[in-house]
């Protein structure tokens, strides 16, 4: 399901401390139609239609990780927020969400991200993995030094991939400057 900018957007927010799920959904209702659940399966049964979903990693009987694969499995429509007080390791570089948020994030944090991934739900595929991948080698670079981000295969990975990533929108972007000059330049008739 894909909003503009100017539409309420339909989040899930899954978390299995009830207080942290009603206090994310009482920020986020006042601007978006809101859901909330307290553990995987139940999310699982709310997901569909859902716009954004912000889902907690550590959660028992299903992870936050499992509950992510499902999603991708089914090929649900929606942007995925890791929103966690995991730290984030090297394994974040395979997990398909689009935003890694850590805990504690306040009402400003989700309502801009909620913008933001409804601004990314506009482009191509390539540009949206350009930017799930730039914010998975944003969030690695914060929590990591240097010495440990050298020492992964993983991090050279996904900062190659942004970069051949970054070069396929730049070209994408080029061809349609190109395009639309050449329609400017049209003589009208």
């Amino acid at each position: 399901m894909q909003t503009t900018a100017t539409e309420e957007a339909t989040v899930l927010v899954v978390d299995d401390e009830r207080d942290v799920a009603e206090l994310y959904s009482a920020w986020l209702d006042t601007a978006h139609d809101v859901r909330s659940a307290n553990g995987g399966r139940e999310a699982l049964g709310l997901v569909d239609g859902v716009d954004v979903v912000f889902l907690d990693r550590q959660m028992p009987e299903m992870s936050g990780d499992e509950v992510l694969a499902e999603i991708e499995r089914r090929g649900v429509d929606c942007r995925v927020v890791m929103v966690t007080a995991v730290t984030p390791d090297f394994d974040i570089v395979e997990m398909p969400f689009d935003d890694y948020l850590t805990k504690p994030v306040d009402r400003t944090d989700l309502l801009e991200t909620v913008e933001t991934m409804r601004t990314r739900d506009s482009y191509d595929e390539q540009v949206q993995e350009y930017f799930a991948m730039a914010s998975k080698k944003a969030t690695l670079e914060a929590e990591k030094n240097p010495v440990e981000l050298d020492a992964h295969e993983e991090y050279r990975e996904v900062s190659e991939r942004v970069e051949t990533l970054r070069e396929a929108a730049n070209a994408a972007a080029t061809e349609i400057d190109d395009f639309e000059s050449a329609f400017r330049d049209f003589p009208s008739g």
